[in-house]
């Protein structure tokens, strides 16, 4: 069997399979499980397979006409670098593991079997984009995952924060795909076709007539998709689907679509250096922003997705610089640790009741619980933290040495502007990183109170993929040096500047969120549970019903329950910043007043003259025969009499008439 095979039937299989899923969901439930876990696996193993023969060397390129246009051809083709190998891995490894803790997680939900089918068809359009050679494709697999989002995210739909939360991610990517949409046309019309290759050629030809227009036009679609500032306000509000759909989409797809594709057409926005210091302040202003939110949040799935959005600011920021072979290392290291950190929430939720980092404050012994996910949870964390000899450690300071590199002037490949923001911001983000990763660990483990409830012990399913993961976490910064050819064969190894400064502020930041929780501590210790609140006059019991809110629900929009923990670090280190960043620094109310109010006053009015105006005429055409048809009813009464007397009095009308118009004539 040939790569090429090989390679189409890595996006079909998932994709049979959940078409298979779906037909047999219900007629035979035991055929869901094996349809759920074994296309996604067939499908890593031949990943592997193609990556193995593509080895980092020549592109694999095929391509044939898929439908004729009459002017720019569209056509079904693969273009597999090495990027899209080992992409295409991360993608299989994230998505079987996903889908067999998903049969311990969900194994009660009536409606596992279209999740899974969805989770399958999620799987199907990323492996899709990842290979594809044709940019119309590759926005096939684009939108898929779109309306997938819309629906997994909505899964738990009797629920108004799942709706709203479904809702929200589907409109806001979709404001970003309406100019992507346009600068993909922009750009295949300057190239004479929508083939990858055909388009890096004409770039590099210096074909391309509007630079800085095209890559702008694309920025808005990837900031959508990878929830990169302004953009990423739909993505903390994800998190009311379920844990493993959070994994899949945080690590392996969706918001891994946008960073692969500004990777794979870097030449494009690299013809503009106005578009690269717009992308690096978006990196900025990205990593920065929600590594302040994630310090200020309770919920633990969005502490994480807080993280998730300031880690896809480093990988925007390597891209910004010109790197892409950093960004993809930090893509690919982010997979796997990001993945373990969600479904670890996941176990750690089970156990605790809760998603409530204040009531899990209160609970001691709670790693005792879960023992797998406590010591898994503390190497992804670590490795979130850029602590060598983690992962997360080399791949951020890929990251850092590139974008120090071009702010020292020692590469020309990006603006030195840019480098120099994405150095200092990346820098900044390190510190934060280290802080709310340690503010996590202690909150979730360290607790002080009642002895943890006990829910039963996880399945096995759910635990063995956290090892699994944890491997990765743990050695694959480790093994970069036989990677380089998968990597344009660039030098991925720690830089001695960045690597001392960014390992130095990220101990900072974890020496000090240790001593801040130390302080909080040894202060609630001396004043009843509940004495301190966010708010003046707030007692005990508000404090506890407000992280009751919390635990039971997601808030939906923004509109985040304020439940504050006595010791929680995140508060003390942030002080009077602490509320605002817990809402996002108000972000979803800007666009509340700039977009959905506006648009809601639109369609009142549209609604008032549709109602009042449009109907008034409607009604009054209506009636005007009804009032007719009721006076000539009236006048049948049935009396020949009146008949005659009505058929004479006519008669005589209309002979004067006629004699007043003869005579007038």
């Amino acid at each position: 069997m040939t790569t090429t095979t090989l390679a189409v039937l890595v996006p079909l299989l998932p994709f049979l399979g959940a078409v298979a899923g779906l037909l047999l969901g219900r007629t035979a439930p035991g055929f869901v499980r094996p349809l759920a876990v074994l296309p996604p696996l067939a499908s890593l193993v031949l990943a592997v397979l193609v990556a193995v023969d593509q080895a980092g060397g020549q592109a694999i390129d095929t391509h044939t006409e898929l439908t004729p246009t009459g002017s720019v051809p569209i056509e079904l083709s693969l273009h597999i670098d090495g990027f899209a190998a080992l992409v295409a891995v991360l993608v299989g490894v994230v998505a079987t593991c996903v889908q067999i803790y998903s049969t311990g997680y969900l194994r009660d939900d009536p409606r596992y079997p279209s999740y899974a089918a969805l989770v399958s068809l999620f799987t199907s359009a990323m492996l899709l984009v990842v290979y594809s050679g044709d940019l119309m494709v590759l926005l096939v697999g684009w939108e898929i995952m779109g309306i997938c989002s819309y629906f997994l995210v909505g899964h738990y739909w009797e629920t108004p924060e799942a709706r709203a939360a479904s809702i929200k991610a589907f409109l806001v990517t979709k404001l970003g795909d309406v100019p992507f949409l346009i600068g993909l046309f922009a750009l295949a019309t300057d190239a004479g076709s929508f083939q990858i290759t055909t388009v890096l050629g004409t770039v590099a030809s210096g074909g391309l007539h509007h630079p800085t227009l095209v890559a702008l036009l694309l920025l808005a679609g990837v900031a959508g998709k990878s929830a990169l500032f302004p953009l990423h306000t739909w993505l903390p509000d994800a998190m009311a689907g379920p844990t493993p759909v959070s994994a899949l989409i945080h690590a392996a797809t969706m918001v891994a679509a946008g960073i692969y594709f500004v990777a794979r057409l870097l030449p494009v926005f690299q013809a503009s250096m106005a578009a690269m210091v717009v992308l690096a302040v978006m990196a900025g202003v990205t990593m920065v922003g929600s590594g302040l939110a994630a310090l200020a949040q309770d919920d633990i799935k969005r502490v994480l997705a807080y993280s998730t959005i300031g880690q896809l600011g480093y990988m925007a920021g390597a891209l910004a610089v010109g790197d892409r072979g950093a960004a993809v290392f930090h893509l690919l290291a982010h997979g796997a640790f990001k993945a373990l950190l969600f479904l670890a929430a996941g176990v750690i939720i089970h156990a605790s009741g809760t998603n409530s980092l204040a009531v899990m404050s209160r609970m001691k012994d709670l790693r005792a619980r879960v023992p797998d996910a406590y010591w898994t949870m503390t190497v992804a964390l670590l490795a979130l933290a850029a602590i060598p000899p983690f992962s997360g450690f080399f791949s951020k300071e890929a990251v850092l040495g590139a974008a120090e590199h071009v702010a020292t002037g020692h590469t020309e490949q990006a603006p030195g502007a840019a480098g120099w923001i994405v150095l200092v911001t990346g820098l900044i983000t390190a510190v934060l990183t280290a802080a709310y990763a340690t503010r996590l660990w202690l909150l979730a483990f360290r607790g002080h109170g009642a002895e943890a409830p006990d829910h039963g012990r996880q399945p096995v399913t759910m635990t063995a993929v956290l090892w699994v993961l944890a491997v990765p976490s743990l050695v694959f910064g480790l093994a970069i040096g036989p990677l380089p050819d998968w990597f344009d064969g660039r030098d991925l190894t720690p830089v001695l500047t960045t690597s001392v400064l960014g390992t130095g502020l990220a101990l900072v930041g974890v020496i000090v969120t240790y001593g801040a929780w130390r302080h909080t501590t040894a202060l609630a210790a001396r004043r009843p549970m509940g004495a301190v609140a966010a708010h003046p006059g707030a007692d005990a019991g508000q404090v506890e019903a407000e992280a009751e809110a919390i635990a039971a629900h997601e808030p939906a929009f923004g509109d985040v329950a304020y439940a504050p923990d006595p010791a929680d670090p995140g508060r003390l280190l942030l002080g009077p910043l602490h509320r605002h960043a817990a809402v996002g620094f108000h972000l979803d109310a800007v666009y509340t007043v700039l977009f959905v109010r506006p648009v809601q006053a639109g369609a009142s009015l549209v609604r008032f003259l549709d109602r009042e105006v449009v109907d008034t005429y409607v009604r009054g055409a209506g009636a005007l025969p009804r009032w007719l048809g009721t006076a000539v009813r009236r006048a049948q009464t049935g009396n020949v009499q009146t008949y005659v007397s009505a058929l004479l009095a006519g008669t005589v009308v209309l002979v004067v008439a006629a004699l007043l118009v003869a005579t007038g004539a």
